[in-house]
């Protein structure tokens, strides 16, 4: 057990269908809401109110309350293990850039890569669809833990306390479900806890701008009520004010491709804040068994003092075919061979999915002493001739089912690694790059990406750089060394203008195997179909 919010959302499991759910109007995707018991059942007590937050923390890994082996989840017209939050999520932002390519024929996989998604394919409605009712199940508990209700409830003292805290954390969740809405489909339905849900009149939809605006005012009005890192250190996978200032960080670096007004000067601040009280620092020791790199992406990351806000993952109690469990077995082989031995990675079998295109092994200029660089290249060809078949493009093995000391998971199947959603490294490079950008601050931009390159050389100098490399173009290049399959690279590539341009291209960008530039429209993905069709206040994207 990792955690008291983990424990809570076990028990959730069996109560997640009782609440109020899917402000999206789509009849396929979103499961329609019932009521099995009155709010006031499920809202008796303090003890009902930390159940519920623990599903608004909970839908971030899991995929509903009956399990993987469910035909549904609690969202519908997709596969269930597809469906989950961290696998969407990684897919849209790794699968449609240079860092990762996959070989299934699923309805809808292939098009992430080729990009030529539309508004109809059901990953694009499984990936909006699951953001929103995430969205949802927090307005539902925050509509539920207003001050009055609270008073009414009869809760006092330090549960309380407790459950303001609560609050301030799904608000946070809800931000943080929201910015990537704001990423990904930039003008979303919107909706809070004073909305009501499931009725008769549909959300209407935002702007992008004004999205930014309300995630800006939002992240610091709930800064008060957030625990401290320290206070949330004995509760992990809490979010804490780092986690919200890391969040205003991203959401300010890229503020000129969401408001087309820089802002990075403010990413500067909150990066800052992060950094120096935030309390995190890099992992930096080595075992025989795990460079200190590796430390992150291993069952025990939870003791890593740089991550600031993670999704957990338990290999019994949070099973899913995504998540974790995604990302270690889809890069293994599904053949066990005297290249692959599935058991390395703490997992029973591997699934031949996802490996990657030259231009992230070429990233690494010497894979033998830069410790990220790690690749299976036997049995693969750097090049891919094909999309369809694994053995094209070398392997990158991040995320694994292992400990630092090498022993295994508790299940070989379903993957105890947590999820890195924020780290401290990222804010390293965030604040590098928009010090770089307002050219301020350079010495101690300098002193953070050094510290970075040193951690990966060994902690060595061996890899350090001078103020003449500090450029964007590297900064660019080490975003993607240090953070490749974390979910950064589609919106990295976007800030630089290099996502849908001919400036940069990979193998089979654009469905053309030695790449193509593609419209800009494509730098964000549909309003579904079937949900313009029921909500007339939705407007589709430019050039869908």
């Amino acid at each position: 057990m990792k955690n008291i919010i983990f424990r809570n959302a076990a028990v959730l499991g069996f109560t997640s269908s009782l609440l109020l759910v899917a402000s999206s109007c789509n009849k396929d995707l979103d499961r329609t809401p019932t009521y099995d018991l009155s709010t006031d059942a499920v809202y008796k007590d303090a003890a009902g109110y930390r159940t519920v937050a623990a599903k608004a923390y909970s839908g971030f890994a899991v995929t509903g309350p009956s399990g993987p082996g469910a035909s549904t989840g609690d969202i519908l017209g997709i596969d269930q293990g597809t469906s989950d939050y961290v696998r969407q999520l990684w897919s849209a932002q790794e699968l449609t850039t240079d860092e990762a390519i996959i070989q299934w024929g699923d309805p809808g996989i292939q098009d992430w890569h080729n990009m030529n998604w539309t508004s109809s394919g059901v990953l694009v409605q499984g990936l909006y669809s699951r953001i929103l009712y995430e969205i949802t199940v927090c307005n539902s508990f925050l509509a539920e833990a207003t001050d009055a209700k609270l008073s009414a409830r009869g809760i006092t003292g330090a549960d309380l306390t407790d459950i303001k805290a609560y609050r301030a954390e799904v608000r946070f969740l809800r931000a943080l479900a929201y910015y990537h809405a704001l990423d990904l489909y930039g003008n979303p339905p919107f909706a809070t806890e004073t909305d009501p849900i499931g009725g008769t009149t549909p959300p209407k939809q935002t702007t992008r701008a004004a999205l930014f605006t309300y995630l800006e005012s939002e992240l610091k009005a709930i800064d008060t009520d957030l625990l401290a890192p320290s206070q949330s250190a004995n509760q992990y996978g809490r979010a804490s004010k780092a986690a919200a200032w890391t969040l205003l960080a991203k959401l300010y670096l890229n503020a000129q491709v969401y408001t087309g007004t820089a802002r990075y000067a403010d990413c500067l601040t909150y990066a800052a804040k992060v950094i120096d009280t935030g309390g995190y620092s890099l992992q930096t020791t080595a075992t025989n068994m795990a460079t200190a790199y590796s430390r992150n992406f291993l069952t025990d990351n939870n003791t890593s003092p740089e991550i600031i806000f993670p999704i957990v993952f338990d290999g019994k109690r949070t099973q899913s075919y995504g998540g974790t469990t995604f990302l270690t077995h889809a890069p293994v082989s599904g053949t066990a061979d005297k290249y692959w031995n599935p058991a390395k990675y703490g997992i029973g079998a591997g699934w031949g999915g996802t490996r990657t295109t030259p231009k992230l092994f070429q990233q690494f200029t010497d894979t033998a002493a830069d410790t990220r660089g790690r690749f299976v290249t036997g049995g693969q060809t750097m090049d891919v001739v094909s999309q369809t078949n694994f053995n094209n493009g070398y392997v990158p093995i991040k995320f694994k089912n292992v400990s630092s000391t090498g022993a295994a998971g508790a299940d070989a199947t379903f993957v105890d690694t947590d999820y890195p959603m924020f780290r401290l490294a990222d804010v390293y490079l965030m604040y590098a790059e928009a010090a770089v950008r307002t050219n301020a601050n350079l010495p101690q931009a300098l002193t953070y990406v050094n510290l970075i390159r040193s951690r990966a050389y060994n902690n060595t100098a061996a890899g350090n750089i001078a103020t003449a490399d500090l450029t964007l173009d590297f900064l660019l290049n080490e975003r993607s060394r240090e953070l490749y399959w974390e979910g950064t690279r589609r919106t990295d590539l976007i800030r630089y203008k290099r996502f849908t341009t001919a400036d940069y291209l990979w193998p089979w960008k654009g469905g053309v195997a030695a790449g193509t530039s593609v419209p800009d429209t494509r730098s964000l993905f549909p309003i579904p179909a079937s949900d313009l069709s029921v909500n007339p206040n939705l407007v589709q994207n430019p050039g869908y």
